[in-house]
């Protein structure tokens, strides 16, 4: 099949998930690790004809796309050359661009049955992961990850732990779960039994039948036991439950309240979760009133209450309780964050769906099912997000991060339709077409306002509303003159009519929000939340999360911030949290104008000196194609300045954007 795509490549450039390859002397070798790289982190597509330089993406064409497209399909079935085929016949497209043939090869990401995906016959050598800078070999504790993830029959919660016994529960523990099962089911069986058995029918306690060996399960250590016991080094040495709320108006207090495994309380993940949900249930700033009855009590939880919680629990039941960082919820002045260890099961597209459920610890998802929190149906990120999408905010968003392996949850408390852009959309189409329209139009063109495009993509992770049903909203705001349309099928993309807001109007919006600023070095030297093997570390580090807290914000080692710098607020959080939304226009698209990367470059440079790291994560863009084709070109205008710049290449270089580049 021959399609018509050039538009496409405009702005087309190698990134996270693109990837370019000239084929001039049949399938390249690099082809097979590329593949690896995408199925095992989240999918991607392959051109086979193209070339990456300086100057941008070329066409270089293949001589016989048909004959590239056998041996493509006899390599890819070949077991001696890959271990699993994720592709279908439309996953693989011919294109015709200026006259040259281009193979596009769609690779999805791999289920948790069918990774790792591997070159060649030995999957500790030929397995691979993806990141901003390219393919990376995993290592061996991550292909073992991979292989431990795979089985649905085995939960990894479910490993008996010798030489334990219930002296190593805390009692206090099991007698409230108790009564917190009871207020809810009074008469249910499993309450009159004795502990061992009760813990028996909830998961916590087993007896493997072939060995005769009995105990505690990795669960039930997990959920009610001591915490001398949970972090045994025969149990969970690596055990970390973390509670942080950064709400204080003093920048120089680091947390306004923190509940973290200090001693003076069992941290298991019962009385953590309990503390955790008494704390967003007492959280007057949330601002979202309960119902109440006639004595003024409070009856039941609100939505948002209860989409936190699930948040929570999610964390606690789909982490990999023996990897690095622990559970972290943090409560920020606009947003919640919730990141636990290891990766997701389904893909983020699977998990927006929802009707699928993959845990990881389904003896921990049955003991919070029957307190009445989790869900086994798959629906639990699209409860949160119509949780969210009924309060008007900015849809969560889920993140994965490789090394070390971690899923992080944001929920943010910002309204989904700022004034600001609502007002120049009235404007430019009139008062009355715009009333016309109903919310998720609405939402459509602001977020095509605000990024520059939108595609259905896009809109699935914001909307509850389902794919053919956005394909209707997108049709219906060409027909009705507000969008236009370009490209085709998986390359179909909306704008605004008229162009996109200007550029002013970003910077209007953005200065609304109560953000602070990024003059400030972000950590205290000496602090020992920062050492890297610190038990409450950010778990994050600088190559892989999106911004590097440690570079971002601090003066240069040659002089003070720059007169002009911008200025304003000033929490570390919230420094992270404005570089994100700066960079959401190009983050969050696979293609974008060279000029509009550009000047998203520029804006997060000048918040500060960034290194190359810090904005090729941010952007979610390969560092290289960013050093060679954009910040050097910015740097040689005098857009950009070095920190060294006496030394080009100094290995820790970084840079600002010049004053009076950005206004």
């Amino acid at each position: 099949m021959v399609s018509q795509q050039l538009h496409l490549f405009d702005s087309l450039s190698e990134g996270r998930d693109i990837e370019f390859k000239s084929a001039r002397g049949g399938l390249p070798r690099s082809l097979w690790e590329t593949y690896s790289a995408f199925a095992n982190t989240a999918g991607g597509v392959i051109y086979l004809g193209i070339k990456e330089t300086d100057e941008g993406a070329v066409v270089q064409g293949v001589d016989d796309p048909d004959g590239l497209l056998r041996d493509f399909w006899a390599a890819i079935n070949n077991r001696q050359k890959v271990n699993e085929n994720l592709l279908k016949a439309d996953d693989v497209e011919v294109l015709e661009l200026d006259n040259r043939y281009v193979l596009e090869i769609h690779v999805p990401r791999a289920s948790r049955e069918q990774r790792p995906v591997y070159v060649g016959l030995d999957p500790y050598e030929g397995s691979y992961r993806r990141d901003h800078e390219g393919d990376f070999k995993c290592r061996r504790s991550e292909v073992q990850g991979m292989f431990a993830d795979q089985s649905d029959a085995v939960a990894a919660d479910s490993r008996i732990l010798e030489h334990f016994g219930l002296e190593d529960f805390d009692e206090a523990s099991l007698r409230q779960y108790r009564n917190r099962m009871a207020s809810r089911q009074p008469s249910h069986p499993w309450l009159s039994l004795e502990d061992t058995e009760f813990l028996a029918k909830l998961g916590g306690w087993r007896r493997d039948r072939a060995t005769g060996l009995e105990g505690p399960t990795v669960a039930g250590l997990l959920m009610f036991g001591r915490t001398q016991a949970i972090t045994d080094n025969e149990a969970v040495p690596a055990f970390q439950v973390d509670y942080r709320e950064r709400l204080a108006a003093d920048e120089n207090v680091r947390w306004s309240d923190r509940l973290t495994v200090d001693g003076t309380w069992e941290a298991n993940l019962f009385q953590f979760y309990m503390r955790v949900v008494q704390k967003i249930h007492n959280d007057d700033a949330l601002k979202i009133p309960f119902a109440r009855n006639a004595q003024g009590y409070r009856e039941g939880q609100t939505v948002v209450h209860e989409a936190l919680q699930e948040a929570l629990v999610n964390a606690l039941i789909h982490a990999d309780h023996a990897g690095q960082g622990g559970i972290i919820v943090e409560r920020f002045a606009e947003h919640f964050e919730f990141s636990n260890p290891g990766t997701l099961l389904l893909s983020v597209e699977q998990l927006i769906r929802g009707g699928v459920s993959e845990c990881r610890n389904k003896s921990l998802q049955t003991m919070f099912q029957m307190l009445g929190a989790g869900d086994r149906a798959g629906s639990g990120l699209d409860k949160i997000r119509s949780s969210w999408h009924a309060q008007h905010w900015q849809s969560p968003s889920l993140h994965e991060r490789f090394r070390p392996d971690r899923v992080k949850l944001i929920l943010p408390m910002v309204s989904l339709l700022p004034d600001g852009f609502l007002q120049a959309i009235r404007h430019r189409f009139g008062e009355t077409s715009v009333r016309g329209l109903d919310e998720d139009e609405v939402q459509t063109l602001v977020t095509a306002a605000f990024e520059g495009q939108v595609t259905n993509q896009r809109l699935q992770s914001m909307l509850t509303a389902h794919r053919v049903d956005i394909t209707q909203i997108l049709r219906g705001l060409v027909d009705k003159g507000f969008l236009e349309a370009h490209g085709q099928r998986r390359g179909a993309y909306y704008t605004l009519v008229g162009g996109k807001i200007p550029d002013n109007q970003d910077a209007a919006i953005l200065g609304s929000r109560r953000i602070g600023s990024a003059d400030v070095p972000l950590n205290e030297p000496g602090s020992p939340h920062n050492a890297p093997d610190s038990a409450h570390s950010e778990s994050f580090p600088p190559h892989n999360e999106p911004f590097s807290p440690h570079n971002a914000g601090r003066e240069s080692h040659s002089e003070h911030a720059t007169s002009g710098r911008a200025t304003g607020p000033a929490s570390r959080e919230d420094v992270q949290t404005l570089l994100e939304r700066i960079a959401e226009p190009v983050s969050r698209r696979a293609r974008v104008r060279p000029e509009l990367l550009r000047q998203t470059i520029l804006a997060l440079c000048n918040h500060g000196y960034l290194s190359l790291r810090d904005i090729a994560g941010l952007l979610r863009r390969d560092a290289r194609n960013l050093r060679d084709r954009h910040i050097s070109v910015l740097v040689e205008r005098g857009a950009l300045r070095l920190e060294y710049p006496e030394v080009p290449n100094h290995r820790k270089q970084r840079y600002v954007t010049a004053v009076g580049e950005n206004k």
